[in-house]
């Protein structure tokens, strides 16, 4: 049996966009993912490194993917509610060595 390839995909996003992060996602592949609501702490020199005004209120969108579909998924994701639109949201991945489903022995 092959081991497959996961990919962790974390996007943080303004309050409020994760949909259209999950919308992105899934029309390149993607299942499903967990939102997290969180508050962000940046100040304002972060503020004007990024150029742009900086919501403190969060949502962190957390999916798990093959790794073969990740950089077309993250580009979906990224030109839907990247830095450069409302959502504001960075979007970074991380390799899953390992992992447990229903179906796992």
């Amino acid at each position: 049996m092959t081991k497959q390839i996961k990919e962790l995909l974390c996007c943080v996003i303004n309050a409020g966009y994760s949909d259209i992060v999950m919308e992105a996602a899934k029309r390149k592949g993607a299942q499903g993912g967990t939102i997290f609501h969180g508050r962000g702490t940046a100040d304002q020199d972060v503020e004007k490194f990024f150029g742009i005004k900086i919501s403190p209120d969060k949502e962190i969108v957390m999916i798990v993917v093959d790794k073969e579909v990740k950089d077309d998924i993250m580009k979906e994701i990224y030109q839907d509610a990247g830095l450069d639109t409302k959502g504001q949201g960075i979007i970074f991945s991380l390799p899953v060595e390992d992992f447990i489903t229903g179906h796992s022995k």
